[in-house]
């Protein structure tokens, strides 16, 4: 058992096991108490909501409830462990979610892989929660039944293996086009690896303004290419028409290379073949494409982004999740839109080029940081990620129309939101 192994198994081990618990925000200490948390006087609200389903957000948690729900089949880089396993991954999501945004969370583990009806178990669920957070399921299926639950359900469904790697991508690759002086229209990108993150990955980047003719991904077989046999329809989309059939051609002058594959596939001489100012997201983890030390051996004006912690411009899921859910939650979203998505990635490009604040360094050892090369995202542990990801994602809510409570004083929901959180940065 190594040192790693070790602390981790004792840290979920220790004390109570796990990583969650239900706490209750209301007094239990007297008949009196106990006469309205449960009977007679939980009979009232029963009344109210019955009338009006609205007055559920009023009485109940609901409007502060998210489900993390998983069947197991794509934990982490673990692969298909079943619904089981999944269950500290969940609880972890969990975890991120109070701290980060002072959101409540049930974990929900689904011993379930039909596609079909694992849809209908999550839509039968949707009255307990204000939103859902499918997690570490695998593709394609992951599509289908995320659409199908955006459909089906009147409150924020997100994948966010899916969406939360595309979104923080791409607020790092706006601001390193930006250092670089890439036009976003003119940059030639490589995404390798086609699962549910990648294929998001290369939707954002055309929504953020790279030109699908200038994309070129790459799946487990290679290249994908117009007139390849077996695609499914999300890889059919990203077809390219070219003669390039390997990773070794796909790279030779491209400006950014997206991974969302394995370990030590982009060769120190593939790099060297890429374009000035090479953009690279090496996100398999914890082992990335290629090293940042091999990297930046060969490429001294390299951009290099990786999902470790060990490492400058890490790409890192919670710097989406907890601030887009709390944003969505507090209008009572009815879905999250694109333009939501890309407010939240417009705004922490933003939030990167601002001064860093005390709380930052204190998290990281007293380390300067400042925008750049080795600083293209903000870091999680900045306070101010929330005031300018949530209200942004509030406001793409509010002028989307999917906002049941929309917000018009700005100033208020930026106050409230600081301290909201003021107990988490004590």
């Amino acid at each position: 058992m190594d040192d790693l192994e070790k602390r981790a198994l004792e840290y979920h081990d220790g004390g109570v096991p796990g990583k969650v618990s239900v706490v209750p925000t209301k007094p239990c200490k007297t008949a009196e108490d106990l006469a309205l948390a449960y009977t007679p006087g939980v009979a009232k609200p029963v009344l109210k909501i019955a009338e009006n389903p609205r007055d559920a957000y009023r009485y109940t948690a609901k409007g502060n409830l998210v489900a993390v729900i998983s069947n197991g089949t794509a934990i982490l880089g673990l692969g298909n462990r079943g619904a089981l396993a999944s269950k500290p991954v969940m609880e972890g999501k969990g975890v991120l979610f109070k701290r980060f945004a002072d959101i409540d969370v049930f974990d929900i583990e689904i011993d379930e892989n039909d596609p079909e009806r694992l849809v209908d178990i999550i839509a039968s669920l949707t009255p307990t929660f204000g939103g859902i957070n499918l997690e570490d399921i695998k593709g394609p299926e992951c599509f289908y039944i995320e659409k199908e639950l955006i459909k089906r359900c009147s409150i924020p469904v997100f994948h966010d293996d899916q969406h939360g790697t595309a979104i923080i991508a791409t607020a790092g690759l706006m601001n390193a086009a930006e250092i670089t002086g890439r036009k976003l229209a003119e940059t030639k990108v490589v995404v390798n690896g086609a699962g549910a993150a990648g294929i998001s990955c290369a939707r954002m980047f055309v929504n953020a303004g790279v030109r699908k003719e200038n994309i070129i991904m790459l799946d487990s077989k290679g290249v994908i290419y117009k007139g390849r046999e077996g695609l499914t329809a999300e890889k059919a989309e990203f077809a390219a028409e070219t003669d390039k059939r390997t990773l070794e051609d796909a790279v030779k002058g491209a400006d950014v290379f997206m991974g969302l594959s394995v370990a030590g596939c982009l060769g120190k001489d593939m790099l060297r073949t890429m374009n000035h100012d090479p953009i690279v997201f090496a996100m398999a983890n914890p082992d990335p494409e290629i090293t940042y030390e091999d990297a930046v051996s060969v490429r001294d004006d390299v951009i290099m982004a990786t999902g470790r912690s060990d490492y400058p411009n890490q790409i890192n899921n919670v710097l989406g999740f907890p601030f887009i859910f709390r944003g969505a939650l507090d209008v009572k979203a009815k879905r999250i839109t694109e333009n939501m998505k890309m407010a939240a990635a417009i705004a922490l490009a933003s939030l990167a080029k601002e001064p860093v604040s005390e709380e930052v360094r204190k998290a990281y050892g007293g380390k300067e940081f400042s925008f750049g090369r080795n600083y293209i995202v903000p870091k999680p542990f900045d306070p101010r990620v929330i005031e300018y990801e949530a209200v942004a994602v509030a406001k793409a809510a509010c002028e989307d129309g999917v906002a049941e409570n929309p917000i018009t004083d700005w100033d208020a929901y930026r106050d409230s939101l600081k301290k909201r959180m003021v107990k988490y940065w004590k």
